[in-house]
């Protein structure tokens, strides 16, 4: 990590204005913003890491803890809410064993809820990765996960739907 790291942060030491586009790089590098990267990148732009992880916070994209190799967001909107996404959302704790905003051991799966994912047709939905899945019930997730667990045992990349 640390090789990578001063790579990265090499062409933008004493610059201003790079805090946002340097936090991307990094983690897209590290896949998440440990507290050792914080520190450095906060020594390499001569700002302090509680300004850093003000922009941190203040922007949903960045992270400080590391993901599963797949996320799952369920949907919290009003359409998918009065349409069942609570035990949609319940079913999914179930079958991954975690919470939201918990990985599953294995690192496989990260748990998200989201305000709306844009599918309020479909609803209730969900979104691992780039799929969407639509009109879900608790037993459609249960074969949403038995699905991909198939395709990982075949070799494939977990994907299914």
């Amino acid at each position: 990590m640390e090789t990578s790291l001063k790579e990265i942060l090499a062409p933008y030491k004493g610059k201003m204005g790079v805090t946002i586009r340097v936090l991307q790089e990094v983690q897209e590098e590290l896949g998440y913003l440990p507290r050792e990267a914080i520190n450095e990148i906060s020594k390499t732009l001569n700002i302090s890491p509680s300004e850093i992880y003000g922009v941190i916070t203040f922007y949903a994209q960045f992270r400080t803890k590391p993901r599963g190799r797949h996320v799952v967001r369920v949907c919290r909107g009003t359409a998918c809410h009065v349409r069942g996404g609570s035990q949609v959302l319940d079913q999914v704790k179930r079958e991954l064993g975690i919470d939201e905003n918990e990985n599953t051991e294995d690192m496989e799966y990260t748990l998200e809820t989201v305000a709306c994912i844009g599918a309020c047709a479909l609803a209730p939905a969900m979104v691992i990765d780039e799929d969407t899945f639509g009109q879900v019930t608790p037993g459609k997730v249960t074969d949403i996960f038995a699905a991909r667990a198939n395709a990982r045992e075949e070799g494939g990349n977990g994907s299914a739907g």
